[in-house]
């Protein structure tokens, strides 16, 4: 699949960086492989750096942190354990998610500083639809202020290096369906005043195309 005809390929100041949009649901087993075909190409300089953009169908997923009680429905999806870090998450129809493939070898091999750099790109994605997210401390991911002292998280980050090339990445909440989160415990926070929300819930009409447009234009901005 990653071996397609890319949809584009962007200068990002010296790094080619190569971008598809997948049209379809990805199968999560099969974008894994993908991923870790991909890593290794770019590892061996034989492809370019990637952004590939993707949606699931209904699957949880189960970071190195994930705790077997935050599994709270067994039987409502599937179940993925994966390598990325972080804990119990959903993925599904209406939620974009953003599998990024850069080489840290060759750009700063700092991970902290390339996370912060993925939750900054969030926050500029986000602002172009005038949400407001932000960073909380102890909680990964982006989160929008709702007022009355609730908080809800409406983009995950997730990563995985290897031999200092990136993968996984974040997932942005479009317009899911939001029930599909109360099978597990999100990231592992059960404070009934956080919750999870989406452009939808908020009230925002933005397609997934507008969305991909914004994350392109953000992009830019941050890794350079």
């Amino acid at each position: 699949m990653v071996a397609a005809m890319p949809e584009l390929v962007q200068m990002q100041g010296a790094f080619a960086v190569e971008w598809r949009r997948e049209p379809g649901l990805v199968p999560y087993g099969e974008a894994v492989r993908a991923m870790e075909a991909r890593v290794a190409a770019i590892r061996d300089d034989a492809a370019p750096e990637f952004v590939w953009l993707v949606e699931h169908p209904p699957l949880y997923t189960a970071g190195t942190s994930a705790k077997a009680d935050d599994l709270l429905d067994r039987n409502r999806f599937p179940v993925h354990q994966t390598g990325r870090g972080g804990q119990y998450t959903y993925h599904g129809p209406g939620q974009r998610v953003a599998y990024v493939m850069l080489d840290l070898q060759r750009r700063a091999r700092d991970l902290r500083a390339y996370v912060s750099n993925l939750e900054q790109w969030v926050i500029s994605t986000l602002a172009h639809f005038g949400v407001v997210g932000e960073r909380r401390n102890g909680r990964i991911g982006i989160w929008v202020d709702r007022g009355g002292g609730r908080e809800d998280k409406i983009a995950a980050v997730g990563v995985r290096v290897r031999h200092w090339v990136t993968y996984h990445g974040i997932a942005i909440n479009v317009s899911p369906e939001l029930s599909h989160f109360e099978g597990i415990v999100p990231c592992g926070i059960a404070d009934p005043n956080l919750g999870v929300t989406s452009f939808a819930d908020l009230g925002i009409d933005a397609t997934m195309a507008d969305v991909d447009q914004a994350l392109r234009d953000s992009f830019s901005e941050i890794f350079i």
